[in-house]
């Protein structure tokens, strides 16, 4: 008979695959921003008129603001991984997907399933739901670009939010490497 040692007998974890490719992610994420930004322009253009929304940065400035806020968002995703999931910064690995054109914050640790959804709804909420009710309260509309553009932004996250609907609070997640969305991890 052959000496097995106790842990060996250990069940295995299972993963639940939530995810979509990126590709398909971004498919869908450009469908379900139509109705999203014409809302947003509907709203504005009732507040404060069409004439509101000029821009008043130059091509330049818009490109480098934009593109900041990019980072910014990726940023925003592991900050609050690293605070709300309790993990160390070096758990968070920030990349750009070429072959989509897509921009990502990767946590390499499964967390708890609120803080990875508290990370996923952090940046939209921080860099396009708040500055959008600041154009809509002062009539600015450099601010309401650059919230329709990371409203815009995302909705990839929106929709990773969407897939997470019925997993319940207290379950380990795993993001996916490649995909958008994670492994729900269950013993």
């Amino acid at each position: 008979m052959q000496n097995i040692e106790k842990d060996s007998f250990l069940p295995m974890e299972i993963k639940h695959d939530l995810s979509i490719s990126m590709a398909r992610a971004n498919i869908i994420v450009a469908f379900i921003s139509i109705p999203v930004v014409i809302l947003q322009f509907v709203g504005f253009v009732g507040l404060h008129g069409i004439e509101n929304l000029s821009i008043q940065w130059n091509l330049l400035a818009l490109i480098v603001v934009l593109v900041l806020g990019v980072v910014i968002h990726e940023l925003i995703h592991g900050i609050t991984w690293v605070i709300f999931g309790r993990k160390p910064f070096s758990a968070v690995k920030f990349g750009f997907q070429w072959k989509t054109f897509t921009p990502y914050a990767h946590l390499k640790e499964p967390v708890e399933v609120n803080a990875y959804q508290l990370g996923g709804f952090m940046p939209g909420f921080l860099l396009g739901i708040l500055p959008y009710i600041m154009s809509l309260i002062l009539g600015n509309g450099d601010l309401f670009w650059f919230s329709l553009f990371h409203t815009s932004a995302a909705g990839g996250d929106w929709l990773i939010l969407w897939l997470l609907r019925h997993v319940k609070a207290g379950k380990q997640v795993e993001d996916h490497p490649t995909n958008a969305g994670c492994y729900v991890l269950e013993p």
